[in-house]
């Protein structure tokens, strides 16, 4: 082989003219059929911009339904306008699943807002109440109003409980020469069950539920981004439309239609071709299902492998809506199949969590009343893929366990 291995690639054109533009962190200068939500976001954060505190708010929705990129476009525009009108306004992105509990939440901040001699506050080794001292120190001495925004807050209750909350939503009866609002976001509609009702009630102030996009309106979404990302008419008619039907069959995911648009230029490009066309498309989605899903079940640990056995077992009987103690009768018949001492229902619980945060499971707590709390549990594996023949190929104690009978419950 001769000369320089990428010289060939480098010199072919390139169909995209910015791939920022189907990066999930992009932020688009439009928002299409989001004009309610940013009205909503607009009516209350502007009292900032008049020394008042807003009102605390929590947006829901489901995944890739515009609430983290809504939240951004209307902070930088209130910024914006703070700063033209010399009114301080500062604003706070923490996502919940990478920081996740009460001291770093409050570290994160109070960084922030560090200016040249102040102390450097350690990731940990602190009290966290101190850092909380030093926190509400800093905003005060920045002055103006602080809004902190809490992206998948539900994670952080699920994993540190309420305090936090019951700290930060506390701040304006300490703070003196500002003031502060939160806005947590979250894809759990439930998940202010998990709150002590004088956190939920400081909170929960305002509720802005983000419906799923439809077919049309991800049309509408990556029409506006294929105009912003790729060279003209090098989209075959019906590519943007597949996509999005595609997508929404996915509970209206937008992020899953940009992966898939992208991608499907992607596979163009590499066959030489000019013009992106529906078969490009099923190549991405085949791509992205392989490539996301099936190495994570290869690699999943022997028990997490049983606990997603044993609900992917149930499903195919016909159930949905698992319950954990479902889970649990199944995965311990599982383990007792392949003799393998099944570990404790916390445990499964927690196993069952970790699932959730990897996409593989969708994991809804419910109250049960008197009898306490429960999850309902569905998988999240696309249809495409054969969970339990991928496992059993990685795993030879799996593919003992999908050749025995279990007694399931029935659908209902």
């Amino acid at each position: 082989m001769e000369g320089n291995i990428f010289e060939k690639i480098l010199g072919q054109d390139s169909l995209f003219l910015d791939r920022k533009a189907f990066d999930h962190a992009f932020e688009p200068t439009t928002l299409p059929h989001r004009d309610r939500e940013v009205e909503a976001l607009v009516r209350n954060l502007v009292d900032a911009l008049n020394g008042h505190i807003p009102s605390n708010m929590l947006l829901y929705g489901v995944p890739g339904s515009g609430k983290t990129v809504v939240t951004r476009f209307v902070l930088g525009q209130l910024g914006e306008k703070g700063r033209e009108m010399g009114q301080p306004v500062r604003t706070y992105e923490i996502n919940c699943r990478q920081v996740d509990t009460r001291y770093r939440v409050v570290q994160t901040l109070a960084t922030k807002l560090s200016q040249r001699g102040d102390v450097p506050i350690p990731f940990t080794g602190w009290p966290t109440d101190r850092v909380l001292e030093h926190l509400v120190e800093r905003m005060d001495r920045a002055g103006g109003v602080h809004i902190i925004v809490l992206d998948e807050i539900d994670n952080l209750v699920e994993r540190a409980g309420d305090n936090l909350l019951y700290n930060l939503t506390n701040l304006n009866t300490i703070l003196k020469r500002s003031r502060c609002c939160i806005i947590g976001i979250s894809n759990d509609l439930h998940f202010t069950q998990l709150l002590d009702p004088r956190v939920s009630g400081r909170l929960g102030q305002e509720d802005l539920i983000f419906h799923p996009y439809g077919a049309s309106e991800i049309t509408d979404i990556l029409t506006e981004r294929a105009k912003t990302g790729l060279r003209e008419d090098v989209l075959e008619q019906g590519v943007v439309q597949l996509c999005a039907a595609l997508a929404a069959q996915e509970h209206g995911d937008a992020r899953r239609a940009l992966d898939l648009l992208r991608i499907s230029v992607q596979k163009a490009e590499q066959r030489s071709q000019t013009k992106v066309d529906p078969r490009h498309v099923r190549l991405a989605q085949s791509q992205l299902e392989h490539d996301q899903v099936t190495p994570v079940l290869q690699t999943l640990p022997l028990h997490q492998k049983l606990v997603l056995f044993s609900i992917r077992i149930n499903e195919d009987n016909g159930l949905r809506n698992i319950s954990t103690g479902e889970v649990y009768r199944t995965y311990s018949d599982a383990c007792l199949n392949v003799n393998v001492e099944p570990l404790t229902p916390r445990r499964i619980s927690t196993l069952l969590n970790e699932l959730d945060t990897l996409g593989m499971i969708m994991a809804r707590n419910v109250s049960k009343g008197r009898g306490g709390r429960s999850k309902q549990v569905n998988s999240a594996i696309p249809k495409t893929v054969d969970a339990i023949t991928t496992m059993s190929d990685a795993d030879p104690l799996i593919a003992e366990a999908a050749r025995c009978r279990y007694r399931l419950q029935s659908h209902l």
